[in-house]
């Protein structure tokens, strides 16, 4: 008997229906992962197995079966007694389903009681050794802390103490690592893996990263406008996906072979909710769409070896890749000034106050840029990788004197932009812009797209018909010029970013430095991001200063890496010499940490760094990755490495490398 039975499940919201006739089964210690764009009903589904859809929805019709008792009709009492319990999710984000007003310990012990019955002396126990047990270091003193207090990755293994603190047997994860590094990332993996081996643990895994996928599922299921497109065991899946959206989902993975042309992408956008249907639902996305395909919807059915597919041409369909007018010219381009230098970092440090007591005196200072040098020649793109907190951003804000830097220089095309004033600075602005992670944060919701879009030319008095201006950089983004009369709400993730792109584009700038510009997308949409990057880089000769932890990303996008780590850069050098032979230590465990896409069986997920980057505030002695490396030695220990040349295009700094 499955511990869970999911059938023909279906969730009315207002006209539409995000969850419309879903089906599938978990089996005790089984992972069954839900993968598909936003949009297309995978966290309503989790949301209705746990009884928490918004007011404004409902059960339509179907059943849901937990461990043989029919659970979808039963009253809020019943439900409550098992959410947390008996079934438990992650959500998303941490940082927002986190109480901000209440400790960690607080917040775990609220489930201890209701669920184990435990209070006082004993649930504080019990909170420490779960806080232990999701990998968080000095538990105890963690336990009395705040969300705020706690990094990224170890606010999500708090939300996981959380929700196995009822020691449950189905647990729901909702994207539990997309917002995180690498490295943590394989560390949360390792442990909920770890975890389910032990109690026997179910799960429903919800993502949109086949890494992920790839390395923890036991079966997949593609979920495409609230239905269920194809069900197969991971390793069918893998091997040969059958459903055309499936298969569109891989071709849209950036990596190295496919520098110099475009990705492929899917057309148009997962249909809204109240959409009629008459027929397949990626008919329209869809490049092998018959008159059948149009006409009358197609069944789940069997295709063999427990694969299951909603299409009337399994294994055939392709998706239409949108293949740009420009996208001819996606090779490098070799422009009179392409070998030239357009930005030279020299030893650049950004030291915040640390302030303490009544009268907030400075008692220390932050190291968060110790010493960075980097250069970025013309139409060119340099990656700078690392984990969250190494000071990438902070990095990037100095370069464009947003952050004043404490020491070094910054010379942008010739012009040292640390020695001048603010009023100085006026001419270079147009020449250096940036491009925010948070596309919907950056936006002002309250002012039309065309306001947005044109404000930076108006700041900084630029001539020209600023609202002809405004057409054609939509134009160029690929959006209708008639999206200039809308607002940042009324755009998706992917469309809220090309709007991000064109406000940026609009100054004329030399030098774009793009921060973290895909890792919230969907991979289709983060496809059309970087085909519009290339496109855009091969077109206007742009220079790329990309901040990112995702290594693909780096792979097809950057010509040169460098590899921060603690405030410091620890390796540069091409993307061919840094991600095929990582040197440094740090370098090797962020590469094998990352999933692999394979269609067979793999081991556990890649052992990544243990335990978590150290607080920037006090760093370890000697070199900073010391008490994280497994190559250490007491010379680590005692002093920091200095800059070692492998080539003309290489540098490290570690102590394995000629370092004395």
């Amino acid at each position: 008997m499955p511990l869970l039975s999911v059938r023909n499940l279906s969730v009315k919201l207002g006209r539409g229906r995000p969850v419309d006739g879903v089906s599938f089964e978990i089996n005790a210690g089984e992972t069954f992962a839900l993968v598909g764009e936003s949009g297309c009903g995978k966290s309503m589904t989790a949301l209705a197995l746990m009884g928490l859809l918004p007011n404004v929805a409902g059960i339509e019709r179907g059943a849901i079966e937990f461990n043989g008792r029919e659970i979808t009709r039963q009253s809020d009492t019943v439900i409550r007694s098992l959410r947390g319990g008996s079934i438990s999710m992650i959500f998303q984000e941490p940082a927002t389903s986190l109480n901000p007003v209440l400790t960690i310990g607080y917040q775990i012990g609220e489930s201890l009681a209701i669920h184990r019955k435990l209070q006082g002396a004993a649930a504080r126990k019990r909170a420490i050794e779960l806080l232990e047990l999701v990998g968080i270091p000095d538990a105890e003193r963690r336990h009395d802390e705040y969300p705020f207090q706690l990094s990224g990755g170890m606010k999500q293994r708090a939300m996981m103490a959380m929700a196995l603190a009822g020691e449950p047997r189905l647990l729901i994860a909702d994207e539990p690592t997309t917002a995180l590094d690498v490295t943590i990332q394989a560390q949360v993996l390792d442990l909920l893996g770890a975890l389910q081996r032990e109690r026997g643990m179910g799960m429903l895994l919800i993502t949109h990263d086949l890494g992920v996928v790839s390395q923890v599922a036991d079966r997949v299921g593609v979920m495409y406008a609230g239905q269920l497109v194809e069900v197969a065991s991971r390793e069918k899946f893998f091997a040969s996906p059958a459903h055309p959206y499936s298969r569109a989902l891989f071709t849209a993975l950036p990596e190295g072979s496919a520098r110099g042309r475009p990705l492929a992408t899917i057309p148009g956008r997962v249909p809204p909710l109240d959409s009629f249907f008459s027929g397949c639902r990626f008919a329209d996305r869809c490049g092998s769409v018959k008159d059948l395909c149009r006409g009358k919807e197609p069944p789940l059915t069997a295709v063999g070896d427990g694969q299951r597919v909603r299409c009337y041409f399994p294994g055939r369909g392709e998706p239409r890749s949108i293949q740009s007018t420009t996208s001819a010219q996606l090779l490098p381009i070799e422009s009179a000034d392409a070998r030239e230098v357009l930005l030279e970092v020299s030893e650049l440090k950004v030291h915040f106050p640390i302030r303490t007591g009544v009268l907030q005196r400075v008692s220390g200072h932050v190291p968060a840029v110790d010493g960075v040098s980097l250069r970025i020649l013309h139409g060119r793109t340099l990656a700078l990788v690392g984990e969250s907190g190494c000071g990438k951003t902070t990095v990037g804000k100095a370069i464009l004197q947003l952050q004043r830097p404490d020491g070094g220089q910054v010379v942008f095309q010739g012009a040292d932009l640390t020695a001048m004033s603010a009023s100085q600075l006026q001419p270079f602005r147009a020449a250096m812009q940036m491009v925010f992670q948070d596309p919907f944060g950056s936006l002002n919701p309250r002012m039309r797209v065309g306001a947005i879009i044109s404000e930076g030319m108006a700041a900084l008095k630029l001539p020209g018909d600023h609202p002809q201006r405004v057409e054609e950089l939509l134009l160029q983004v690929g959006l209708a010029p008639e999206t200039k009369d809308r607002y940042p709400h009324e755009f998706s993730g992917g469309q809220r970013q090309r709007i991000a792109i064109a406000r940026a584009l609009a100054v004329g700038p030399k030098l774009l430095i793009c921060d973290e510009p895909t890792s919230a997308l969907d991979v289709s949409v983060q496809a059309q991001i970087l085909n519009l990057l290339k496109e855009l880089q091969a077109s206007l000769g742009l220079a790329y200063l990309f901040i990112t932890h995702n290594i693909a990303v780096v792979d097809y996008l950057a010509e040169e890496v460098a590899v921060m780590y603690l405030g410091r850069i620890v390796e540069c050098g091409t993307t061919e010499e840094v991600l095929r032979s990582p040197k440094h230590p740090y370098t090797q465990a962020l590469i094998a940490a990352v999933p692999r896409i394979t269609a067979e069986r793999p081991g556990d997920v890649a052992k990544a760094v243990a335990g978590d980057m150290p607080s920037v505030a006090k760093p370890p002695s000697g070199c900073h990755f010391h008490t994280r490396c497994p190559q250490a030695t007491e010379a680590c220990r005692q002093r920091y490495p200095s800059a070692v040349s492998l080539s003309a295009t290489r540098m490290v700094r570690c102590h394995l490398y000629g370092d004395t």
